[in-house]
């Protein structure tokens, strides 16, 4: 980064900082005991401070690495200050972690940013504000200040794609590696780096094919495009040389994965501890779900009436095209809706007000949401047609890996995709990245005061119950 650019970083890191060690100190102030999850994976935390390794709460689903980073960080820190292990393994300490990762994740976000933007002639002052508003994106904002996986787990998956994008695989392998001991389903995210570089190398290959038979490439996103791009990496992929060298490339990735499946087979699945509340299965709907969610999160780039008028000019053209799709996905939701127990049970969750008020108002209305669906699909692909096609089926595999064996509906499961997709499309005018700030601090402000001051009791418990993501 340039002299001005840098300060203009310095700037936005301090600030960040500054306002989320006050917000830090008032929501832990108000919350001083493990709250949800927290009363899982506190304890557990403190077990490791404590050096007892060898015990394990057999309800948490995710593999130790919160915990073994926390150690890792707070056990120097009580040695160089003279801590006790009480203070420094305390919820507040612990939560602390997680506000490092926050700021982590500031980092990562800017960087990834500008190097995808290397190319183009992006103002410094565009790049500092999209960093801001994805480090504000309320889902990850929101769980800096609890002890839960999803900020570190962000961190390294976000590290780890930088990694891959600068061409050190095998530090992005073990990032990757980090990254999945916070979250399991992380290893999709590792396959998606090891699908960047394949992806680079198709499309050079791609080019040089077209180049001989003296074609010209298809319209971006047709289905002409798609259909060509799948028949020519069939043909690659009967080269022995051409996978010989695509698994030289990519082998950091490719070890990874391996110990991916020896851990499946050991485990007798991808979830630790209580296997029985996480059971995979074929919830399609889930991508209808996250389109949705992408759609609202990221309006102000995805839809405005220029954008609405192209879709309909777009229908309009393929009129049997959609109406297949809109059958199918008709039929994905009549036969593959599930719905989970948490889900229904749990009314601290937002996820459980949009499920009461909208999905179960009507048997229909699941079915009548099918065109707005179709709508962010199209929206979604069309933010993304800078892209190559082999970038994009490689893309659109790992969504649909993260997003359709997921039973419950769960917005923090939505994260990452979420991050990567944002991270990947052209960073858009001031005024836009302005609007999509502005919806975000608001639902922030929103989000933080009906978890600090709507506080509510459950008839059967004692405990204060408070509204969160």
């Amino acid at each position: 980064m340039d002299k001005l650019e840098g300060y203009y970083f310095s700037a936005l890191f301090s600030g960040c900082f500054l306002l989320s060690s006050i917000l830090f100190s008032k929501i832990t102030r108000q919350q001083r005991d493990p709250y949800m999850d927290e009363s899982f994976h506190i304890p557990q935390a403190q077990l490791y401070c404590q050096g007892h390794f060898n015990q394990w709460d057999p309800m948490i689903t995710t593999l130790p690495g919160l915990y073994l980073a926390s150690v890792g960080m707070v056990k120097p820190a009580a040695w160089l200050f003279g801590w006790s292990d009480s203070v420094a393994c305390s919820s507040g300490m612990l939560r602390f972690i997680n506000l490092l990762f926050s700021l982590g994740n500031l980092y990562m976000i800017y960087l990834i940013l500008s190097k995808i933007n290397c190319k183009n002639k992006v103002s410094s002052f565009k790049k500092i504000l999209s960093t801001l508003t994805l480090y504000a994106f309320p889902t990850l904002y929101f769980f800096t200040f609890l002890y839960y996986t999803d900020t570190g787990s962000t961190f390294f998956v976000l590290f780890a794609y930088l990694m891959c994008l600068y061409g050190n695989h095998k530090s992005a392998s073990l990032l990757g590696l980090c990254a999945f001991f916070f979250r399991q389903t992380n290893i999709i995210w590792i396959i998606f780096c090891a699908g960047n570089v394949i992806s680079e190398k198709l499309t050079e290959a791609w080019k040089t094919h077209l180049k001989k038979r003296d074609e010209n490439p298809s319209a971006k996103g047709s289905v002409s495009e798609a259909v060509k791009a799948l028949v020519f990496l069939f043909q690659y992929c009967l080269s022995v040389r051409n996978i010989i060298m695509l698994v030289q490339l990519t082998w950091p990735y490719i070890t990874l994965v391996l110990g991916f499946f020896v851990f499946l087979s050991f485990n007798g699945g991808i979830v630790v501890g209580d296997k029985t509340s996480h059971e995979a299965c074929l919830n399609f709907p889930q991508l209808f779900y996250f389109l949705g969610f992408t759609l609202i999160f990221s309006f102000s780039h995805l839809f405005s009436p220029q954008k609405l008028k192209e879709f309909i000019k777009s229908v309009w053209k393929q009129p049997l095209i959609y109406m297949a799709l809109a059958g199918i996905s008709v039929i994905l939701i009549w036969k593959f809706t599930y719905v989970h127990k948490y889900l229904l049970a749990d009314n601290r969750h937002y996820t459980f007000y949009v499920w009461r008020k909208i999905f179960q108002r009507h048997e229909l209305v699941k079915h009548l949401l099918v065109p707005g669906y179709l709508f962010a699909a199209w929206s979604f692909a069309d933010s993304l047609k800078g892209k190559s096609i082999f970038w994009l089926l490689m893309f659109y595999s790992c969504l649909l890996a993260a997003m359709v064996p997921q039973k419950l509906l769960e917005f923090r499961y939505f994260i990452v995709p979420y991050i990567i997709f944002r991270l990947n499309i052209p960073i858009p005018s001031v005024p836009k990245i302005l609007l999509e700030l502005a919806l975000y601090v608001t639902i922030n402000v929103f989000s933080f005061y009906l978890f600090l001051h709507k506080t509510f009791q459950w008839p059967d418990n004692e405990q204060v119950q408070r509204f969160m993501w």
